[in-house]
């Protein structure tokens, strides 16, 4: 990892069970340049559900209780479809109830993650928290429609990050709060849409250039929204 983070310095996965989150686990642990790489999710000890406050709450503090400093704070969550929905392609396709949920896993849960994990940044230094957006959340650059959930969802969480950013660098200003898109990535997640056309890529290769991305990043850049090759996409 960066020369920037020292041996004494924590990384958390949130979503370690997942595709994209399991790979940022190991590649972090095969890179090293971290004291402690610790995956959380909810079969993890101690289990973290972005459905449950107190379960965050709860995994803060084991986190904050760990030796060294919290240096990286992954979110690798998401939600696009399961519960018996899947993406809504027209209005007459919306459910209060998966609109619920969208914004519960995509917004409310990394927001929370927010609330109980930015605190534990330290105050002098490089510090990363970054979360899982995605391009169809850019208003900017809607041009088919459809998704409404997932999209208002990951649009809301940029809103998030971008606020969050801005109270962040009053107490921690060389800290970075961002949302990253990671591409189309060979998970369960994207599964059902693989054969649309869209160039998917393994999770390895995202988790590397996800890092790569965090690496690079610099203060003046927290609150933004970026791609796997670090480029900028509108809101």
């Amino acid at each position: 990892m960066s020369e920037e983070f020292s041996e004494n310095a924590v990384a958390v996965v949130i979503g370690a069970g997942g595709g994209i989150g399991a790979a940022l686990l190991d590649n972090l642990r095969q890179r090293g340049g971290f004291g402690q790489v610790l995956g959380l999710g909810r079969s993890s000890e101690p289990a973290l559900d972005l459905l449950d406050e107190a379960s965050i709450e709860n995994a803060a503090q084991h986190v904050a209780a760990l030796p060294g400093e919290l240096r990286l704070l992954f979110d690798a969550s998401g939600f696009l479809h399961g519960h018996g929905f899947q993406p809504e392609k027209s209005w007459r396709d919306l459910d209060p109830a998966h609109l619920a949920h969208n914004f519960t896993v995509n917004a409310i849960g990394p927001a929370l993650l927010m609330k109980h994990f930015l605190p534990l940044l330290p105050r002098k230094g490089k510090a990363v928290f970054a979360t899982l957006s995605a391009k169809v959340g850019s208003i900017g650059d809607n041009n088919l429609g459809g998704w409404y959930g997932y999209r208002a969802s990951k649009a809301a969480l940029n809103q998030l990050v971008h606020t969050a950013a801005i109270e962040l660098k009053r107490s921690r200003p060389q800290a970075i709060c961002v949302a990253l898109h990671p591409g189309t990535v060979d998970t369960q997640l994207s599964a059902p849409f693989s054969k649309s056309g869209l160039a998917v890529r393994p999770p390895e290769e995202a988790a590397a250039d996800l890092l790569a991305v965090i690496d690079g990043l610099m203060p003046e850049q927290t609150g933004g929204f970026f791609d796997y090759r670090g480029d900028p996409l509108p809101w």
